[in-house]
């Protein structure tokens, strides 16, 4: 239960307090990389109701309850392997997906500077702590935070790979903590089961 409640705080602080939230506006998302967050919330709903309904059969030593819970917690590992895989494999196109967004909000800009535009691709410098595509445009005027570090923050392109990767690693590392932790608890559920049986054949 406490590791499914700690990747629902997870998966919502990447989607609405990380750096990830300044990208969600109106009409431009990275949906591809959100739509992975809100599956690793579903994940940790699941996980919370199913170690709710394992506590219930460890404490009224019902091996139907256990039975069940080790089933589901076999159905959350399969569902975690497939997750982590496509992560993997989907991370370039998260990458690619986050760039164009920047890359369409920063063509908009040029075309008319001011406005929601200037807001929106401001918030995207503060964020990322970045300014523009390259170094020489610098020079364009663009809306930029004050003390950014150049010229290793002039490419936002590179800082957004930056950002998705490292947030990629995080999600891998808590996948990889949780399937540990299922491990432990399928493991525990058949042992007590077992225990449970062996108990009442003795008596």
């Amino acid at each position: 239960q406490l590791a499914g409640l700690a990747v629902i705080a997870f998966g919502l602080w990447l989607r609405f307090g990380g750096v990830m939230a300044d990208f969600a506006s109106d009409k431009k998302s990275p949906e591809y990389f959100f739509m992975g967050l809100y599956v690793l919330v579903g994940a940790g709903a699941l996980m919370t109701t199913v170690g709710f309904f394992g506590c219930c059969g460890a404490a009224r030593e019902s091996q139907c309850l256990l039975g069940a819970f080790f089933a589901c917690l076999v159905v959350i590992f399969a569902a975690e392997v497939t997750a982590g895989v496509f992560a993997f494999i989907g991370k370039k196109a998260a990458i690619q997906e986050v760039q164009k967004i920047y890359e369409d909000v920063y063509d908009d800009y040029m075309k008319n500077p001011g406005g929601k535009v200037n807001r929106t691709i401001y918030q995207y410098h503060l964020a990322l702590q970045c300014c523009g595509k390259d170094s020489m445009e610098q020079q364009t005027g663009l809306p930029c935070p004050e003390n950014i570090q150049m010229p290793k923050a002039s490419n936002c392109l590179v800082e957004i790979h930056n950002v998705i990767d490292a947030h990629l690693h995080l999600v891998g590392i808590v996948g990889i903590a949780i399937a540990g932790t299922t491990i432990f608890g399928m493991i525990f559920s058949m042992v007590l089961c077992c225990v449970i049986r062996n108990t009442r054949d003795m008596t």
